[in-house]
């Protein structure tokens, strides 16, 4: 069964921003899909099954942002 989370990340300021978290978030395994608003921050994750809030958090960091809690 699908898990779908909305998550909030910071620092994001055009499209290259949006597209290098969303390609660090694709390489978590079980993400299935990754929309990411610039506007608002907002990044919503669909994945198999839930997944560990501290790998998301290091792919988002990878990407050179942070995850706010």
């Amino acid at each position: 069964m699908a898990t779908e989370k909305i998550y909030t990340v910071t620092g994001m300021t055009c499209s290259h921003c949006v597209n290098s978290v969303d390609a660090e978030l694709r390489q978590i395994p079980g993400v299935t899909e990754v929309k990411v608003d610039l506007t608002s921050g907002a990044v919503t994750v669909t994945s198999d099954a839930p997944l560990d809030e501290t790998a998301v958090a290091a792919a988002v960091d990878e990407a050179g942002y942070e995850l706010t809690r």
